[in-house]
């Protein structure tokens, strides 16, 4: 059976989308495939969330992972929005999400440690939910 594709979707897929993507890669790679993107893609992932989950997991989402239009991501099954404040645009799917994230950029590091662990949560619940 193929394991199904999930999608986290935010406007600048540079921080919390990202982090969503590392961190389902990390912890239920035998559950789900994990892709992120965005509507209005920043020019690289949020330095502050590269830190910090290099610091917390030993990932180094620089190395395997960049911002992208949902166009570069293959058809999913699963779409996640991270909590946009705007209406995010319709991926075609068979289950969506909002987990109304606040972006934590520009918030200091307690708030990126706290998202983080916020997603670290949502990403294990979820696969739970996926492997039922």
């Amino acid at each position: 059976m193929n394991k199904p594709k999930v999608a986290f979707i935010c406007v600048h897929n540079s921080c919390r989308s990202q982090i969503a993507e590392a961190l389902g890669r990390h912890l239920a790679p035998d559950v789900f495939e994990s892709y992120s993107a965005g509507t209005e893609p920043g020019p690289q992932i949020n330095q502050d969330a590269v830190r910090l989950m290099k610091q917390i997991y030993g990932i180094d989402m620089e190395k395997t992972q960049y911002s992208k239009l949902l166009s570069d991501i293959p058809p999913v099954d699963v779409v996640v929005t991270m909590g946009c404040n705007v209406r995010c645009p319709f991926l075609p799917c068979t289950e969506r999400f909002d987990w109304g994230l606040e972006d934590p950029a520009g918030a200091g590091d307690e708030a990126f440690i706290e998202t983080i662990r916020e997603i670290h949560t949502k990403i294990v619940e979820l696969a739970q939910h996926l492997a039922q």
